[in-house]
């Protein structure tokens, strides 16, 4: 397939989402007319989710709870000779998909910048954070819509299936294909775990994780000591 005819496929991990999940699908029916594949994993919903999701995706499966067991599950199915994998809570710039394969055209893989909606006047401050900090160390975030060739997603054997962390892992391992395409344009994604949980506190929290998994802390110990669960705003 030659990269100026590859076609889009965008993967979903969704767990209990039933009060946004449409809205979240219907931003993305301009891009399936486009010719986008869509489709969701579901981690094991209980709340209506999955039926919300039928209508507006092209697959929708079942998948172990987790978000890494969920992309990979659904890159498998996926058709596509490009994957995005998209948060339910964040939201995709309007040529998103034109963005994403013209930028794999000349990179294995990539990420848009993002920007982070809410009411604390840090967050836009947060958001600047990340996308400085992806763009200088050449890790993305899950939060920023990862993109990647279906060749750079095989070799690297698809997201490590861990607890914790495996937007990161999968970024380091990434960078051994090749650097990544560190696109301006920005997704939107929802405030609402740091504003649910208070903004420094979840600063401070996602910092000690991040430091912790950087000396060597095995995912599952680091889930274990902060009782991360896969939760709504988890997925």
């Amino acid at each position: 397939m030659r990269k100026d005819a590859m076609r889009l496929s965008i993967v979903m991990p969704v767990l209990n989402e039933a009060d946004t999940i449409a809205s979240a699908l219907e931003r993305l029916q301009e891009l399936r007319a486009r010719g986008v594949e869509v489709i969701v994993a579901d981690g094991g919903s209980t709340d209506g989710t999955v039926g919300k999701a039928l209508t507006l995706a092209d697959v929708v499966l079942p998948a172990p709870r987790g978000r890494a067991l969920q992309m990979n599950a659904g890159a498998r199915e996926a058709g596509g000779d490009a994957l995005l994998f998209l948060h339910a809570d964040t939201r995709l710039p309007e040529n998103a998909d034109a963005l994403a394969l013209d930028a794999l055209r000349a990179s294995a893989w990539g990420r848009f910048d993002v920007q982070i909606e809410g009411r604390s006047a840090m967050l836009p401050v947060i958001a600047a954070m990340m996308n400085l900090r992806s763009r200088v160390t050449g890790i993305a975030t899950g939060d920023q819509a990862m993109f990647m060739t279906r060749e750079a997603f095989d070799a690297i054997g698809g997201f490590p299936e861990i607890a914790l962390m495996e937007d990161i892992a999968a970024s380091k391992t990434l960078k051994r294909v090749g650097p990544p395409a560190c696109l301006r344009v920005k997704v939107t994604t929802s405030g609402r775990r740091w504003e649910k949980n208070g903004v420094w506190r979840t600063i401070m929290l996602m910092w000690r994780l991040r430091l912790a998994y950087f000396f060597g802390a095995k995912p599952e110990d680091l889930a274990r000591r902060y009782g991360y669960r896969p939760r709504e705003d988890d997925a």
